[in-house]
């Protein structure tokens, strides 16, 4: 009924998951895993484990009132009456894969949390699964950050087992976790980044763009993106989401359906005003699709990632672009509530990071790359 299994740590120790599997009628009806240091411990819990479910009726009470966390994770997901974004449901889906989705609700305490969180960390990925907030596929350590966004999903099936259903996740053993991984350095908060591109990385990138465009015409116009990306203040999910049937020039405007929010994301659909740089970026595309730029945001980030590699430009992210055309605003001597109907920034809190920064006027001005109506790029 129980197996234990022996893996090899990142830093080199051992690692035995002692986990159990009850069938019925051929059909896996139960099971639960916990991970131990030392062998020894893993075969005590296992005959622990073995002997209670052994007893009348443990299967039925364990099925009734105390669920595996990957059963409370479908059971989040399919009774939540909030509409669920794409990145949140993807990110449930690869949680139930760790080990820990196999351990009932009660037997959850922060320790096994830090160790998600530990995991996490240290790129644990299951086979043929791609991270869903990191590019690359070769995972060898995530960002703080990163993590944290794991662990910020996960802490909203915690929120609402206890109080909706009755099942015994502990949120306090959930809250304890998060402090001491934040503690640790294992999870954080995103930074706020400060990198603008200069005007010199901008000429190579774009040179860089526009000559493979001349050898393979096929291939996406990250020129055109890029630009966008800096004169409409969007990131490259929103970018790519843009329809010509919610583009209208006539009223200086654009909407942004299912727009990033921390508190919603499907149906927080956003207008946003349409300044002339980027109007003259769209007026340049061609129509074949519903989308403006019909083209996968993974892909763009990759491609621009790739450039900057191969150009020596360092430490130059796609969403920099964005923060250099919110700063480019400001600059022009913009203030918050103006700047906000072009960022879609519902806060105005948000932009108060950019107050510090003085008019001093347009330095994409005379720029032999600014967009201009009938642009080629």
């Amino acid at each position: 009924m129980g197996t234990i299994s022996e893996r090899t740590r990142k830093n080199g120790s051992k690692a035995y998951t002692a986990q159990i599997r009850l069938k019925q009628k051929g059909e896996v009806v139960h099971t639960e895993a916990q991970t131990f240091d030392r062998k020894t411990a893993a075969k005590a819990w296992l005959k622990k484990r073995e002997t209670e479910l052994a007893e009348p009726g443990a299967l039925e009470r364990l099925k009734a009132e105390d669920p595996i966390l990957a059963d409370v994770i479908d059971e989040y997901i399919s009774t939540s009456l909030k509409a669920m974004g794409k990145t949140k449901a993807q990110c449930l889906r690869l949680i139930k894969k760790h080990p820990i989705a196999a351990k009932r609700s009660s037997t959850i305490a922060s320790p096994d949390i830090s160790g998600f969180a530990k995991d996490m960390k240290n790129g644990w990925l299951p086979e043929g699964e791609e991270d869903v907030f990191e590019a690359d596929k070769k995972i060898l350590v995530r960002q703080p950050q990163t993590v944290g966004n794991y662990m910020s999903h996960l802490g909203s099936v915690f929120a609402v087992a206890r109080p909706m259903w009755g099942y015994p996740l502990d949120k306090q053993a959930f809250e304890d976790a998060v402090t001491v991984t934040s503690r640790l350095g294992i999870v954080s908060r995103s930074n706020e980044r400060d990198r603008r591109p200069t005007i010199a990385e901008l000429e190579r990138l774009l040179q860089f763009f526009s000559e493979r465009n001349v050898r393979t015409p096929q291939s996406s116009p990250m020129a055109k993106m890029i630009l966008f990306a800096i004169f409409s203040t969007r990131r490259q999910e929103e970018i790519t989401v843009i329809r010509w049937d919610d583009y209208e020039p006539e009223h200086d405007r654009y909407m942004v359906r299912n727009m990033k929010h921390p508190g919603q994301k499907i149906g927080n659909d956003v207008w946003c005003a349409l300044l002339p740089e980027a109007r003259a970026l769209i007026e340049s595309m061609p129509k074949p699709a519903a989308e403006i730029f019909p083209y996968n945001p993974g892909t763009i980030s990759r491609n621009f990632t790739d450039a900057c590699k191969l150009l020596g430009i360092e430490d130059l992210h796609f969403h920099d672009l964005r923060h250099d055309g919110i700063s480019r605003l400001f600059e022009l001597g913009w203030d918050i509530p103006r700047v906000a109907t072009v960022s879609a920034h519902k806060s105005w809190t948000s932009l108060k990071r950019y107050t510090h920064i003085r008019q001093t006027g347009d330095k994409y001005a005379g720029w032999k790359w600014l967009p201009r109506g009938g642009s080629t790029l």
